[in-house]
Formats: C-alpha cells, sequence, structure tokens
C-alpha cells in the first residue's frame, strides 16, 4: 500500500500528534508499506533542506504558539505531485489549510481521503475565552471529516463525542507506547540530586505543553497540595508554551526543565515519583501511557488513555472528569497511600508493556485497505429552490 500522510505538525516539532505520526508511518514502513509525508517546512530547518519521503510545503507561524507552523493552501501543488506519485491511499491528519488542500485535490483526482481527529479544537475555545466559536469550529469539523471515507480517533470515548457531532464513519486507531525507551530503569540519581531530592525523596511531575487548554492552573495548584504536606518535594514542569513565562513568575520554587526528548526524556519521566495530569481536552494523552511505562504513579482525569489504562488505586489514581475538587481529593488519597506505591508503579509497568505499537498499526493498515476499496461519500450538492 501506498500511503501519504498529510499534517501540519511533524517532527522536528514535539507534540503529541507529531510523534505519534512518525511513530505510526515509521511501523507502516517496517511492516512493508509505502508511506511519504507532506508538511510544512518548520521555523528551525534550514530553508532548502529536503528529506527522504517528505514533501516540503510553505507554512506560516501558528498564533499564540511560538515555534508552532501551519501549512499554507497549495491545492495545485498537491495534484501536481500526486497526478506524478500517485498514493493508494492519503491520510489527513490535521484540519488546516493544507488539510483542507490536500481533500481538494485528492477529490479532484479520485484518490481515497481518511481522515484523523487528534486535537479537541472546538474544546480549546473555552480556554481561550472564546465559547461563542466552540458550535462554528465544531460545524467546520463535521464538515472536513465528512468529506473522507472513514474518520481515526484514538479512544473510544472520542469516537461518541465524534457521532454526536455528526461525524460519520468514525474507526479506532489506538495509541501504543515505546517501553524500550520510558522505562523506569532510566531513573537517574543525579537528576534528582539537582532537583535537591533524594532516594526517599518525592518528585511530583507535569510533562506537556504550559498551555492554557492543559489546565495548568490545576496542575499547579495541585503541586501546591502536594507540598503543603511534603515540603520537600520537587515540583517538576517538562514543557514549554505560552504560559511558561506566567507560571515561572507566579512559582519560583518550581522546576522548569523546558521542552525534553529522546533519552533525556526518558530519564526526566523515570526519575520522578507522581505523574500529576489534569488536562481535560486531550484526544487520549500520550504523556499518560509514557508515565506509566516509566513506572510512575499517575493522576488524572477519568477519560482518554487514563479512562481506558488506569484502574483507581490499583496503578494510578482517577478523579471523575473535569472536577477540580475531587482532582485535589485524588492527589490528597494518593500521598495517603505513599506506601502503596512502589506496588501501583509495578502494576502500571505491566499495563504499559500491552501497549506495542505493531498491532496497533496493523489494524489500521487493514483498515485503510478496506477504505480504498469502498464506495467514496456522495457530495451533498445543494440545489437552488424553483
Amino acid at each position: 500500500m501506498k500511503l501519504c500522510i498529510v499534517t501540519e505538525t511533524y517532527p522536528p516539532e514535539i507534540n503529541g500528534v507529531a510523534m505519534t505520526l512518525h511513530r505510526i508511518g515509521n511501523e507502516l514502513r517496517r511492516q512493508g508499506h509505502s508511506v511519504s509525508i507532506v508538511r510544512p517546512r518548520q521555523s528551525s530547518e534550514a530553508p532548502h533542506a529536503q528529506y527522504a519521503d517528505e514533501h516540503i510545503v510553505p507554512g506560516l507561524p501558528l498564533p499564540g504558539y511560538d515555534g508552532l507552523r501551519f501549512g499554507l493552501p497549495c491545492s495545485h501543488k498537491l495534484r501536481t505531485l500526486w497526478s506524478e506519485a500517485r498514493p493508494d491511499i492519503i491520510y489527513v491528519a490535521t484540519e488546516g489549510p493544507l488539510g483542507q488542500s490536500s481533500i481538494k485535490a485528492a477529490v479532484a483526482l479520485s484518490i481515497p481521503i481518511v481522515s484523523g481527529f487528534h486535537t479537541n479544537f472546538h474544546e480549546y475555545m473555552k480556554h481561550y475565552n472564546l465559547p461563542i466559536l466552540a458550535k462554528v469550529v465544531e460545524g467546520f469539523l463535521r464538515k472536513t471529516h465528512n468529506k473522507t471515507r472513514r474518520t481515526f480517533a484514538p479512544s473510544q470515548d472520542v469516537i461518541t463525542r465524534l457521532e454526536v457531532m455528526g461525524i460519520q464513519g468514525t474507526r479506532l486507531l489506538g495509541r501504543g507506547v515505546d517501553t524500550v525507551l520510558f522505562n523506569p530503569r532510566k531513573r537517574d540519581a543525579s537528576l534528582r540530586q539537582r532537583w535537591g531530592v533524594d532516594d526517599e525523596g518525592i518528585v511530583a511531575l507535569f510533562v506537556s505543553r504550559l498551555a492554557v487548554e492543559k489546565n495548568i492552573p490545576l496542575a499547579a495548584k495541585t503541586f501546591e497540595r502536594i507540598k503543603a504536606r511534603h515540603p520537600s518535594v520537587a515540583c517538576v514542569f517538562v514543557g514549554d508554551g505560552p504560559e511558561r513565562t506566567k507560571l515561572e513568575k507566579q512559582h519560583p520554587d518550581y522546576i522548569f526543565a523546558g521542552m525534553q526528548q529522546g533519552e533525556a526524556l526518558a530519564r526526566h519521566y523515570a526519575s520522578a515519583d507522581l505523574f500529576v495530569f489534569p488536562s481535560v481536552t486531550e484526544t487520549f494523552g500520550n504523556v499518560v501511557t509514557e508515565a506509566m511505562a516509566s513506572g510512575l504513579v499517575t493522576l488524572a482525569y477519568d477519560y482518554a488513555a487514563p479512562g481506558r489504562y488506569i484502574e483507581d488505586g490499583v496503578n494510578g489514581y482517577l478523579a471523575p472528569f473535569d472536577e477540580s475538587a475531587a482532582f485535589l481529593q485524588a492527589a490528597d488519597r494518593a500521598l495517603e497511600q505513599r506506601a502503596h506505591w512502589p506496588k501501583l508503579q509495578s502494576a502500571a509497568r505491566s499495563t504499559a508493556e500491552t501497549l506495542g505499537w505493531s498491532g496497533i498499526v496493523r489494524q489500521f493498515a487493514e483498515d485503510l485497505d478496506a477504505a480504498i476499496n469502498e464506495p467514496a461519500k456522495p457530495l451533498r450538492v445543494r440545489v437552488a429552490p424553483t
């Protein structure tokens, strides 16, 4: 199968969507498929750099997100590209201008298209004080995804929400975790020492982009709650983003490790003890399974990856979705049961070891093959009244 993935975000960007797509593409190649990528050039890249199996298109910075870019419309360029090297199917991973162009070009060339739902943009609106736009964005997402034969989502609760929104042809594309990279054996005593914590101390960790949609105030409040009980705790934020400067001013006693990746990220995970993740806008939450693979006690809301893989009090702690008081109470409960953490950490690692990528991607390939052979969705033509 020849697959082209179209995405506004991809390495060298560091975020959950970019790393997921990179992992899926590599695993598909390992299983014998041909995969090409269409993406915008990132600001960190040389202006004329070229990459094998990647087609670079023009992009612009995303307002409010330094370092992230979106692809500009380029339907003509994509028609030319796919006329010369026609893929069997196109996977549109993002709904921005580049994604819109790819759908237009694919329809013109009669190439089957499927899409992925990776980000809850419509739910971001309330976090950016734009709740009035939520329905508008929801309508845009529905229209975009219903132009494709299937829409893949990472969890069943997201699929349910998409179906309520009126998005048709939904399919599950789960997520795996690299248990070789993310591993308790990466624990680094010298890193903990730099954080001012010995083997008996507690490191509370948050890993994600430091942006308002990640519910950063509740993460900070949870850290304060832990610090009240354990004054020597090290509270560590790993990640970067628009909220970092404000957060550093408000909490100078916290540790801000910045963006980490690869082995360095794995050491940061494994050198912590408690993973605090109060985000309410995830479609999945890769950081949760990474934390579990690293042998951490995870505290999160009961939905997406935590809802699927964490059993409360067995391999982590859960709070009812978007109930901040309950989240803080779950933190209290976790601290009260600290003696049981080794058992929970071992159970979390065991759960993560069942989440391999190969089976997930093999099922994805089967779904793509089925989509290639099914009829295209009929275009809805609006007829003017006579």
